[in-house]
């Protein structure tokens, strides 16, 4: 019995200790770090909850904007002279950063795209060009963003394939019986969210990719919501795709990120034409540029590349894992905080999440009070959330509900907020009833 209480004393004592270590790395986020959290609304102090649209921007991400206008704007790629050669070169140390952030084998698997939509479309016209036919079937799952559901729609259309569904169970986790019986001999792709944008549920993705690759089928991860909440490692997932946008992890806007194995990138052919993409062009033949690069037309976003560096660079001084603990921790306070609150129904209530609930508020009578009506009243209290289908109507649908109420949070916010959010919340729907 000794023995065991020394044991649980020990454990007990690392937990402290991680605990406070996590404490102490966000702590040394400054908030002022972040100029915008400073903001008034309606006269009262911003309390910033809409994490999952965007995330608010470091001064060091602010600052490299404007040090790349202002000292070495050129473009890339383009010149021997000295400021293109300065561009090109912060925009492929970008490369690598983002590369050995998401655990890539090679600079080569990341390709810059304008956002995760981009990334996705690309994907969908690539992979559907050289693999897709008549008769083929696409796997994607109930909870997903328009982005990881439309393009591959379009591809259904052009090619006259099917678009199967994961259907979701009653606590709306994904069926993953149902995934394996959904998988035959002619799925070609399986596209599914690594964490629901509305419900922040961490979907199984390991085991999705594990029981895909049994019967040969690649798997892509829309990481929209995942990346900037958890530790990413795309080979020790083994996923084969990933897509992910850089203003969802304190970055720039216009710039996301498509990972592929190189075997697979190898063998897709570019979505656009010109600029950068080209080897050699006749007017009878044209050759493509090696990776990445064949699937980068036009003028890329260099200077978001570069913001984006400096971003992850920020990140990766306060540290994931410190970040996860103490999102997880502020995700579970909402959880607790929004169930003390009368009227307030919280979807997928319980189920491990990543930085985001969903909730709506009902009358006694079990009418809903329009999600609409309550983020007006959040916002005149200086509190913003997102309100709306969250661009998952499908999912929205299946809820039977118009829209839900969405707080998200960043490691830049603290139980002080989830307070004032409950608060306010109570408040609002005093009023409403």
């Amino acid at each position: 019995m000794e023995k065991i209480n020394g044991q649980l004393t020990a454990i007990n004592g690392e937990l402290k200790w991680q605990l406070t270590e996590n404490y102490r790395r966000i702590q040394n986020m400054n908030r002022e770090d972040f100029p915008i959290l400073g903001e008034r609304v309606n006269n009262r102090p911003l309390v910033y909850l809409d994490n999952a649209a965007t995330t608010q921007k470091p001064r060091q991400v602010l600052d490299a904007i404007h040090e790349a206008y202002t000292h070495w704007n050129a473009n890339v790629h383009r010149g021997v002279h000295h400021l293109s050669q300065v561009a090109t070169q912060h925009h492929e140390d970008a490369r690598r950063q983002v590369a050995d952030f998401l655990g890539a084998a090679s600079a080569k698997e990341i390709i810059f795209t304008k956002g995760t939509t981009d990334s996705l479309n690309m994907l969908a016209f690539s992979f559907g060009e050289a693999f897709i036919h008549e008769g083929d079937e696409i796997i994607v799952s109930h909870l997903e963003h328009h982005s990881n559901i439309v393009p591959w729609q379009m591809l259904c259309e052009r090619k006259h394939a099917t678009l199967r569904v994961i259907p979701l169970r009653a606590d709306l986790s994904l069926d993953i019986d149902a995934f394996q019986r959904l998988l035959t001999d002619r799925t070609r792709l399986v596209s599914v969210a690594h964490v629901s944008n509305v419900l922040g549920i961490v979907n199984p993705v390991q085991d999705i990719i594990r029981i895909a690759h049994a019967v040969g089928v690649p798997v892509c991860l829309d990481g929209a919501q995942s990346v900037p909440h958890l530790p990413i490692d795309v080979r020790a997932l083994d996923c084969d795709f990933l897509a992910c946008s850089a203003h969802k992890m304190y970055g720039p806007t216009g710039l996301g990120i498509l990972y592929g194995k190189e075997q697979w990138l190898n063998q897709l052919p570019p979505a656009q034409g010109g600029g950068e993409m080209i080897d050699h062009v006749r007017f009878d033949h044209t050759t493509y540029n090696v990776l990445p690069y064949k699937f980068e037309a036009g003028t890329p976003n260099f200077i978001g590349s570069y913001a984006f560096g400096q971003a992850i660079q920020y990140v990766q001084h306060i540290g994931l894992p410190s970040i996860e603990a103490h999102e997880t921790d502020l995700t579970n306070y909402l959880e607790q905080q929004l169930s003390t609150i009368d009227h307030v129904h919280i979807y997928a209530h319980g189920l491990p999440k990543a930085g985001a609930v969903s909730f709506n508020a009902f009358r006694s009578d079990g009418q809903l009070i329009h999600p609409f009506d309550v983020g007006v009243l959040l916002d005149h209290q200086g509190v913003a959330v997102r309100t709306g289908h969250h661009c998952a109507e499908p999912l929205i649908d299946y809820l039977g509900v118009p829209g839900t109420l969405r707080a998200s949070v960043a490691m830049y916010n603290t139980r002080e907020d989830i307070d004032i959010l409950t608060q306010s919340l109570h408040r609002a729907i005093t009023m409403l009833l």
